[in-house]
């Protein structure tokens, strides 16, 4: 059964940025609803989908006459496919004073951003859209339930369609991240990298360690770094960077890695239902995860790139995120248990402690129990339930 559909945040900004540009980019990972918006936001314009070999094809052997029969621009689905064809674009809108000529869909950051600085740049606005976000998802479901979201994930099918969980992630695996990583490096064995994926999500919200992984899988640190690319230039990965701003303090270098999706995550662990992820030794990291993911989402729904790091010391000290707007710093505690502790305020406290040379904003702690007003000044809040537009998440003021 299909559900009604959710409107998505980002389409506001769509709207905007295709006032003021004659193209308007959107980037994100498969199925995360590119088409569907593009096509919702902007019903009057053909839709052409390069992924069509014949389309493809065609425009590859004849792109002039390919535009020609497109005068008042058009949606290209998944851009990245056929990057030769932006130059032309290019002489088209400089030849025109229209706004909003041309809507590009792509799902491979890499291709199409180097094409874009060649081709389109300051003629392109560039959004991205992730997966649903929770103020998405509470269109359907006014208070969702935490570990139910980490295990179904956000992609928008899954939820529209009512699709199994594990059904979904097993395919997208198999058409998706399989397919498109051989298509972007050389991948003798898919075994392998498959045994880097699981490795991976078993290292949510950790210290990336690449001689730990290429011990684990007996792939150089090297190639590693290359695979974590690809995956977080195909959105499926967030890295998180530690913050650096003490600089007298001994701190944490190396970035934390967190999944674009939980529900991907809990697949590749064979976490398939919400008792066993509340049961499982990584509950808390799925949990951080389903969070972090969620803020990087409030921002790029309101077309902003999220500034978020981690705060890490030699000794121990730390907090999950830390979210930088201008020169405001916002800590945020995220933890999975559904009972309050004034343990959670630990690593705020200290954190507050430290000399800054940036406004220190109220801490904020995020947890799966009922919310609270502020505990020593300090706000307590359930990212499930409605807060103002999310704002006490850390979202974008």
């Amino acid at each position: 059964m299909t559900r009604p559909l959710i409107q998505r945040e980002l389409a506001g900004e769509l709207k905007r940025a295709a006032s003021e540009y004659p193209v308007v980019t959107l980037l994100g990972p498969r199925q995360s609803g590119k088409t569907t918006l593009a096509r919702q936001t902007f019903p009057e314009k053909p839709w052409i989908s390069l992924e069509d070999p014949d389309v493809r094809l065609a425009a590859e052997a004849d792109p002039r006459g390919f535009f020609a029969n497109h005068p008042k621009g058009a949606i290209l689905d998944e851009v990245q496919r056929l990057p030769e064809l932006l130059p032309y674009i290019q002489g088209i809108v400089d030849r025109s004073s229209d706004r909003g000529l041309f809507i590009l869909t792509g799902s491979h950051q890499p291709r199409l951003h180097e094409a874009i600085a060649q081709s389109l740049a300051g003629r392109t606005a560039v959004l991205t859209l992730w997966p649903l976000s929770l103020a998405e998802l509470r269109q359907d479901k006014p208070t969702p339930d935490a570990f139910d979201l980490v295990i179904r994930g956000t992609y928008p099918r899954v939820h529209a369609e009512q699709i199994e969980a594990r059904r979904f992630y097993n395919a997208y695996i198999q058409t998706y991240v399989e397919r498109d990583v051989r298509a972007m490096i050389r991948l003798r064995d898919l075994n392998t990298f498959h045994k880097f994926l699981v490795l991976l999500a078993g290292r949510i919200g950790q210290i990336v360690n690449l001689s730990s992984l290429a011990n684990d899988t007996g792939v150089s640190a090297t190639t590693l770094r290359d695979w974590l690319s690809i995956l977080e230039a195909s959105y499926l990965i967030i890295r998180l960077p530690p913050w650096y701003a003490n600089v007298g303090k001994r701190l944490v270098k190396s970035p934390k890695l967190y999944f674009a999706d939980t529900g991907l995550a809990a697949f590749l662990l064979g976490i398939h239902d919400a008792d066993q992820a509340r049961r499982d030794p990584l509950r808390g990291a799925l949990y951080e995860n389903l969070i972090v993911g969620d803020v990087v989402r409030q921002f790029s729904n309101v077309g902003l790139r999220p500034d978020l790091y981690f705060y890490r010391d030699s000794h121990g000290n730390e907090v999950d995120l830390l979210i930088r707007e201008s020169r405001r710093i916002t800590p945020v505690e995220i933890k999975s248990a559904s009972t309050f502790s004034m343990e959670f305020l630990k690593g705020l406290k200290h954190f507050a402690a430290l000399p800054q040379d940036t406004e220190l904003q109220p801490g904020v702690v995020l947890y799966d129990g009922p919310g609270m007003q502020s505990v020593q000044g300090v706000r307590i809040w359930n990212p499930m339930e409605s807060l103002g537009q999310d704002r006490a998440c850390g979202g974008p003021r």
